[in-house]
């Protein structure tokens, strides 16, 4: 923020400027004819209007629908802003320590998903002690480390979504569990889920319809509802022999962080409910995974990444 003078029929005034990103990357300048506000009233006055700037951004690229209605844009871009305020507001220690807990809350939600009986206890002690847990089968800590590495990039903003990266995250989500690499060359047997997934011969074809479909429309439906969709596709095609929920819902927050939302975690306790929406989308009654994941997106910040805050 800054000050500037402005003459306006001959007479001078004090401007209070602060410059601003929207969305597709472009800054903008936010003015404010100065009165002696403090500091904090200054900064209420922006964060104000560089909210209603992003939720009107938005609201011009995405159409509001039957779920994400214009009161539930106002709420995302809510979050969306109050946890770029939590990320600019942490220490570069506090920063760290925020995001060692979300990768070990996620990666033990997601591998439980999957029948990984590692506790959180467990995981935190695999990860950050690079320490073996007794009693507990190799594959389960070979998977909770990779699960760490691939955060880490995707935190960083090391991925876009490609075939190439895709298969990448695979690689290292899978490193050192005997699985193979690259695309299936075997049809999947799902145990659980009522669904023919994609042949092998068919998969590069459709991870390619996918990405596409990606790039064409990353700039004009909303994250959430993007996200959405890409996973309901992603897990239908199911394009590894193994680890296709693991890759999926790493995708899910590589897509989120990529646009400056939160991440999201999805609990074990919520497995049936999960599946429930997967099987729905492949019936194409895609409404049941939107739901879900708004509903995950929001819970998870505001049990997460709300109550952090509360205690740094």
């Amino acid at each position: 923020m800054y000050f500037k003078e402005k003459t306006i029929k001959g007479k001078k005034y004090k401007y209070a400027v602060k410059s601003v990103r929207l969305p597709d990357g472009k800054s903008i300048s936010l003015e404010k004819v100065y009165k002696n506000e403090t500091k904090k009233q200054l900064n209420e006055f922006f964060d104000k209007k560089e909210m209603q700037e992003n939720y009107n951004f938005i609201l011009k690229r995405s159409k509001p629908d039957h779920i994400l209605t214009q009161e539930e844009f106002n709420k995302i871009e809510q979050i969306k802003f109050d946890y770029k305020k939590i990320i600019k507001k942490l220490s570069k220690t506090s920063l760290k320590d925020l995001f060692d807990r979300f990768t070990a809350n996620f990666t033990y939600e997601s591998n439980a998903l999957e029948g990984n009986s590692l506790t959180l206890k467990d995981v935190a002690i695999v990860m950050f002690e690079n320490a073996s847990i007794k009693n507990k089968d190799l594959r389960e800590i070979y998977e909770t480390r990779n699960s760490r590495k691939v955060i880490d990039l995707i935190i960083k903003n090391k991925f876009k979504i490609s075939h190439e990266n895709i298969i990448k995250i695979h690689k290292i989500l899978t490193k050192d569990l005997d699985i193979q690499q690259g695309y299936k060359k075997v049809p999947n047997v799902i145990i659980g889920r009522k669904l023919k997934t994609t042949p092998p011969e068919k998969v590069h074809k459709e991870m390619n319809n996918l990405i596409n479909w990606y790039n064409k429309n990353k700039e004009i439906i909303h994250p959430i509802k993007l996200v959405s969709i890409f996973h309901g596709r992603f897990e239908h095609i199911h394009p590894f022999e193994d680890g296709n929920g693991r890759v999926g819902r790493l995708l899910i927050n590589l897509i989120l962080m990529k646009n400056k939302y939160p991440p999201l975690i999805i609990r074990k306790s919520q497995r049936i409910k999960y599946i429930n929406s997967l099987e729905h989308f492949d019936s194409n009654r895609e409404d049941y995974l939107l739901r879900f994941l708004l509903e995950r997106f929001k819970d998870t910040y505001k049990k997460f990444f709300e109550i952090y805050i509360k205690y740094v």
